[in-house]
């Protein structure tokens, strides 16, 4: 049995190998230059632009970091009367849409504020928290207008209720209306409150200011909702009967812009001439702002957004990352000769507030609407996946259409990164589930990437939806070898055996190749090293538990739910990450494969050094102690959480208890079997 798991191991590392070459045959970097972009189309005719945004938690996503995603784009350098801020609460909190009612009040002077002064950074909590502020007459006031904003807002979440003396404006009281007694987030019917309107709505200085509204869609629990992709269909056909603008920009709720011409990078692209009519959207890289000096787990994702995305590019071009991509409308609704060309959106002739357009918003907000439609299969973005953002671009691509992509070297949007531990392994592990959904999917990118792209297209979908399946030869290799070491067994050749240098070679090379790749790209060799240490705990942990949790619900024992990543940030925590410590903390279940493999991996290093220096020569252990000896250096923030940190971030003693069980019985089981 244990070749025919050494042969599995290594052939999934193989194929994981030769699927992720398909990303070096033809990278593309591209570059804009904005200026010419008046020679082509006068500012009158930009196309409108839909931005949308999603929340879906008050506690785990704060409603004030959506608030400053919001006032970033809203202050974009686009015509006013042409950009639309669309904001989803698929929590359906009052809350949030009082965050947004004090939001529309400060952007009357935060977007004054920004084009009088030129301003770059339109994110006000970066704005003014930048290590070197910019300094303006009015930057106090505005900051003092903020900071009261932000206090009221947090208040609020605190208490957990509205006060009366904070709802200053006639209407909001009949807004906040909807939250009756029997209205929870799961049940509930929809609410579209618009809170400011092109033309109606001015700043303190007299414009106009962007459409903004808030839409939380009905929730019913006899009615299925469709996590994130269900939530985005409906802005879809809300902003459609609103304003109908023919390009859309999705963000995700800490996503916030970081310049404030990136529309206008986008257009270089949707408005050249030369460029494919079947252009679909264009993708922005996710960029982390608040990573620790050493990225100790791997947020930054250097080699997704730094290889992968230009080698897609070369190709049909990259997938949707969730977040940061200008989607011509046209796309959600057929392939390229079944739509329309682009116009400039829709010539409202009355306001969006009107009684009719009021009633149809809600109307196509109603958790029934998409019953016997298209939605979520052949329309919108696709069903059947928590990452829908994969799937659906997959599957554009499939029906005819391109991509993008564009790498400014100034980020175009920064967001959050997790900073513990288990936010990072349970984020990982709901993509693990999601993209084994779209791997068996009926609608499979990987077969119709083949047939209606390329090869090599297929084998990059391919590479990203079996990212679950590399737990299979990490979990191989982290306790097989040992547990063999442990019981004085020998499962691999000789030092002096040909084939052993064979794996050295193998392994080498692998490892060197991803080293080079890192640090062409601009990477320290601590981040590599760190980031080679994050993919073996995502393996060990968040890609084993994905594939149980897939299989079980495959047999129909369990559903894996949608779980907001939280973006709450403890001071403490903060202080540990920044200083490059581990965040365990909580006694969670992620944590077992990794302090197991931990425990066993020590034990048997030190059984093999004894070994060699007694019973057996080195030459006869030498891969199996390499491994262990690997595994160890990689193990020790664990080691360090387990045995002598105090702090509240060590590891829980209950979950060593169990680890240390738990390597007790594989050994004792092993000990049989060899």
């Amino acid at each position: 049995m244990v070749p025919i798991f050494l042969l599995l191991a290594d052939s999934i590392l193989a194929f994981m190998w030769v699927t992720a070459q398909a990303f070096r045959m033809y990278p593309t970097h591209r570059q804009v230059f904005i200026e010419h972009l008046e020679h082509y189309v006068k500012e009158s005719d930009y196309p409108g632009l839909d931005v949308f945004i999603c929340t879906a938690d008050p506690y785990k996503e704060p409603p004030m970091g959506v608030v400053n995603t919001a006032l970033s784009v809203m202050a974009y350098d686009y015509p006013i009367e042409k950009l639309s801020v669309y904001v989803s609460d698929d929590g359906g909190s009052k809350f949030t849409l009082f965050a947004f009612m004090e939001a529309a009040r400060f952007a009357a002077h935060w977007l004054p504020y920004c084009r009088k002064n030129k301003v770059v950074e339109r994110c006000p909590k970066a704005h003014f928290g930048s290590s070197n502020p910019s300094r303006f007459p009015e930057t106090d006031q505005i900051k003092t207008m903020y900071e009261s904003m932000r206090v009221r807002v947090e208040n609020v979440i605190k208490r957990g209720s509205i006060s009366h003396d904070y709802i200053t404006k006639q209407g909001e009281s009949e807004a906040l209306s909807s939250w009756t007694d029997g209205f929870t987030p799961q049940n509930h019917p929809p609410v579209v409150q618009v809170l400011l309107e092109y033309g109606k709505d001015n700043d303190a200085t007299g414009h106009g200011m962007p459409n903004l509204v808030y839409i939380s869609r009905e929730k019913s629990t006899d009615s299925p909702h469709n996590f994130k992709a269900g939530a985005l269909n409906v802005l879809l056909r809300v902003s459609a009967t609103m304003t109908n603008a023919p390009v859309i920009l999705t963000l995700d709720s800490d996503m916030y812009s970081n310049d404030p011409q990136t529309p206008l990078r986008a257009l270089c692209y949707l408005l050249d001439p030369s460029m494919d009519p079947k252009l679909g959207y264009i993708q922005f890289p996710q960029v982390f702002h608040g990573i620790n000096k050493n990225d100790i787990y791997g947020g930054e994702m250097r080699h997704v957004f730094e290889v992968h995305m230009p080698g897609m590019d070369g190709l049909a071009g990259p997938i949707h990352a969730g977040s940061g991509g200008f989607f011509r409308r046209r796309v959600f609704y057929g392939c390229p000769s079944e739509t329309p060309e682009m116009n400039q959106g829709r010539q409202v002739s009355h306001s969006i507030k009107s009684r009719e357009v009021l009633a149809m918003a809600h109307h196509v907000a109603g958790c029934k609407y998409e019953n016997q439609t298209k939605w979520g299969r052949k329309m919108g973005f696709r069903y059947g996946t928590l990452v829908e953002d994969l799937y659906t671009s997959c599957l554009l691509q499939c029906e005819g259409w391109k991509s993008i992509y564009c790498n400014p070297k100034r980020p175009a949007f920064l967001g959050k990164s997790p900073i513990n531990l288990h936010d990072f392994l349970n984020q990982t592990m709901r993509w693990s589930v999601g993209l084994l959904e779209v791997a068996f999917s009926r609608y499979s990118p990987i077969t119709f990437g083949v047939q209606s792209i390329s090869l090599l297209s297929g084998l990059c979908f391919a590479h990203y939806t079996f990212w679950a399946i590399w737990a299979i030869p990490v979990t191989i290799y982290a306790f097989l070898p040992q547990l063999a070491l442990l019981n004085s067994a020998s499962i691999f050749p000789k030092i002096s055996d040909p084939w052993c240098w064979l794996y050295v070679v193998l392994f080498l090379g692998a490892y060197g190749q991803d080293y080079l790749e890192f640090v062409l790209s601009g990477g320290p060799t601590k981040r590599w090293w760190n980031h080679q240490r994050a993919w073996m705990m995502r393996g060990l942990s968040s890609f084993t538990f994905g594939l149980v949790e897939y299989l079980l619900k495959y047999i129909g024992i369990s559903t894996f739910g949608f779980n907001v990543t939280s973006k709450v940030v403890e001071e403490e925590q903060s202080k540990r990450y920044q200083q490059g410590i581990f965040e365990f903390g909580v006694p969670s279940p992620v944590f077992l494969p990794l302090t197991t493999a931990a425990i066993i991996n020590l034990v048997a290093f030190l059984s093999g050094i004894a070994q060699a220096g007694r019973q057996r020569s080195i030459e006869d252990v030498f891969l199996q102690l390499f491994l262990a000896g690997f595994a160890v250096v990689n193990c020790w923030p664990v080691y360090e959480a387990m045995a002598w940190r105090r702090d509240q971030g060590k590891l829980p003693l209950k979950i060593t208890v169990i680890s240390v069980v738990l390597a007790w019985a594989l050994y004792s089981t092993s000990s049989m079997a060899f």
